[in-house]
């Protein structure tokens, strides 16, 4: 288990260019005067929008917050109109990857053999990967741990060593407004860790939870995950904070522990 706690916000599809670089702007001041981001107790990072990275890059630079793309390409380089690289994204400082997400399965039509095939050239190209699991209907948690962990080996059986951050995201809490029970989050995740914590050339892999997921919830699953994902409830600067105080607390809990 890892002593820092994981906080990442992904900005989806839904602020335009310029209201991206006011809301950069005022989490990098956040991330900056943060203790936890700033020591890295916390891990932090933010994966916006392809033509909002680059400023996103230079709005952050010198903080600890780590950007990240939505997507990757299957392919390095060629005649894909449309695509970017992981290998491009890294090469303009891009340090994770996004894979697998419901809306990219569900919308775009991504199977689990597309979604490997990102994965593998995420994880090639030196990038971080933020997995992306979840059980498409609400099931006993039993059940939807043996549906993730099975989603989890058919993205990573046979790819590339790297680093995961697995993000589990029951489909049918993405956009709900409630997350998914706590006990529900806490036998699924404790299924991920296990399964990830089994796998070769996956050091430091954590597991964290995304699907409606605001304030308050982190202090209510405890020790069950390492972190949280963000969507909408991260677009408040002010509510984002108070998700990064409750990662610190967690994060000085786990230290405690481990002394």
């Amino acid at each position: 288990m890892p002593a820092s706690v994981s906080v990442g916000v992904s900005l989806k599809m839904y602020f335009g260019h310029a209201d991206a670089r006011r809301w950069f702007e005022q989490v990098a001041e956040l991330a900056a005067r943060h203790p936890a981001v700033v020591d890295g107790r916390v891990e932090c990072f933010v994966i916006p929008t392809y033509v909002q990275l680059l400023p996103a890059i230079e709005a952050f630079r010198g903080t600890c917050v780590v950007i990240g793309a939505q997507d990757v390409a299957t392919e390095d380089a060629g005649a894909y109109t449309g695509e970017v690289s992981a290998a491009e994204l890294a090469e303009v400082g891009v340090r994770l990857a996004e894979v697998g997400h419901a809306e990219r399965r569900r919308l775009f039509g991504e199977t689990e053999e597309v979604v490997a095939a990102k994965t593998a050239a995420a994880l090639r190209n030196g990038l971080t990967l933020v997995l992306c699991l979840g059980e498409d209907e609400r099931v006993e948690a039993t059940d939807a741990a043996a549906e993730v962990v099975r989603q989890l080996h058919a993205a990573l059986d046979g790819a590339p060593a790297g680093r995961v951050i697995v993000a589990y995201e029951p489909v049918w809490a993405i956009g709900a407004p409630e997350p998914a029970p706590a006990e529900h989050i806490a036998v699924v995740a404790s299924a991920l860790r296990d399964a990830v914590d089994a796998l070769d050339d996956r050091d430091d892999s954590t597991v964290i939870y995304g699907g409606s997921a605001g304030p308050g919830l982190l202090t209510r699953l405890g020790e069950a995950v390492d972190g949280l994902f963000l969507g909408r409830f991260a677009h408040d600067p002010d509510a984002l904070a108070d998700v990064l105080d409750e990662a610190a607390a967690l994060a000085d809990r786990r230290a405690g522990v481990a002394a």
